[in-house]
């Protein structure tokens, strides 16, 4: 009876923190990053309801936003940011550590990839449910479906599929729990991951990394003779991007393979600059097919490629010219993307909704299919990233 009263008080002190900001408005005085966590508070009180939810779900949107309002919080110390996020961990996990909507029986990565943001509340709280639901995350990866080289499938009803989405959905978490956890034994197969499918996806003819891969070759979306889809997608490629700096800040320097990942990151960086819009700083929807007729510059992408620029430089992973191209990434999405209302409320804009393969209906993944999914504002896969984007680009100019 306590925790539910206790609950109730803290979704209504979200509501009314959501409605104090809506009335007095965002300060364009403070950071950006600060700013956009700000207005997703305002226009998604509680944390569940991100990505326009109706009804709480355990699900990657949620996680990609409440990381990077915890990056937030660590950077600037505001605790609002650290409750919005300790709200939904505690709303979604069961005392025993059961996740509300999580079946592992899907073997979905895509549900993984909410874990991360446990491993800084159960360090603050070190209540026990969230280690369990940690616990439970991670042994899903044990016997969750893998290719023939050890790859682990996106999802289970893909199956002998890998995508890149995926490799950010689970490997760095899976990295991070090993890091935490004592598990050096794991990190080869952290490591395997992102060569797997490197090597299956890379395309020699122009150095991209297309969407994914079918190793049985039956999916009408995978070419017979290499099992690719057809194109590279943006989006996908930025998850890549984004999982390789995130994965390489748990695994160790001397670890066999780390250097095949430092290599892979350089050469997604190198893409990143050549396939950048000259005049606005943004990159395509379809990076393959970059300026086409129908193609668009896309939020998520650019604000994925923008991050995992201005980390890489930062860690000493890439060259420190690439801080160029993160540079005026940054502020082409700033100038073309961004929108600030009279209250001072932040949007970006102009966001492909989503965009998968096969399934029902059957998503071909060929061109006309990408140009023409959903474009909307302020979708978590594009909000989340400008938030780190942002924060990387405040650490720069502190």
């Amino acid at each position: 009876m306590i925790k539910t009263i206790c609950k109730v008080i803290l979704f209504c002190a979200f509501s009314c923190t959501a409605q104090a900001f809506s009335q007095v408005g965002i300060s364009d005085k403070l950071p950006m990053s600060v700013r956009m966590a700000k207005s997703e508070m305002i226009r998604f009180p509680h944390a569940w309801q991100l990505d326009f939810s109706k009804d709480l779900r355990w699900n990657y949107c949620q996680g990609l936003e409440l990381k990077a309002m915890l990056d937030v919080y660590d950077k600037y110390g505001d605790d609002k940011f650290y409750k919005y996020a300790l709200t939904y961990a505690d709303t979604t996990i069961n005392d025993d550590g059961s996740i509300k909507t999580y079946k592992m029986s899907e073997y979905s990565l895509d549900r993984v990839n909410s874990g991360k943001i446990l491993f800084r509340i159960y360090e603050q709280t070190k209540n026990e449910k969230y280690k369990k639901a940690l616990d439970l995350l991670r042994s899903q990866l044990d016997s969750h479906p893998r290719t023939s080289e050890g790859g682990f499938w996106h999802k289970n009803v893909y199956p002998n599929q890998m995508w890149l989405d995926g490799v950010y959905m689970a490997s760095p978490f899976y990295a991070e729990y090993s890091f935490r956890n004592n598990r050096p034994q794991d990190y080869a197969d952290v490591i395997k991951q992102f060569i797997v499918i490197a090597r299956h996806t890379y395309d020699p003819a122009n150095g991209l990394y297309r969407h994914a891969w079918d190793e049985s070759r039956e999916q009408k979306w995978a070419d017979k003779q290499t099992g690719q889809s057809a194109h590279c997608w943006g989006r996908a490629m930025g998850w890549y991007a984004m999982a390789l700096v995130d994965a390489l800040d748990f695994i160790p320097k001397h670890e066999a393979g780390r250097d095949s990942m430092l290599n892979i990151l350089n050469n997604v960086a190198t893409q990143i600059k050549k396939y950048q819009e000259k005049k606005s700083g943004l990159w395509y929807q379809v990076i393959d097919r970059s300026g086409d007729k129908g193609n668009y510059l896309e939020a998520s992408c650019s604000s994925m490629f923008v991050y995992t620029l201005f980390k890489a430089v930062r860690m000493g992973y890439i060259d420190k010219s690439y801080l160029q191209v993160a540079e005026k990434g940054y502020k082409g999405i700033l100038s073309n993307l961004i929108e600030v209302d009279k209250q001072g409320i932040v949007s970006i804009t102009k966001v492909c909704a989503v965009a998968g393969l096969g399934g029902n209906p059957y998503r071909s993944g060929d061109y006309d299919y990408y140009i023409h999914e959903k474009i909307r504002s302020n979708d978590p896969k594009a909000v989340g990233p400008f938030i780190m984007a942002s924060l990387e680009w405040e650490k720069l100019h502190k």
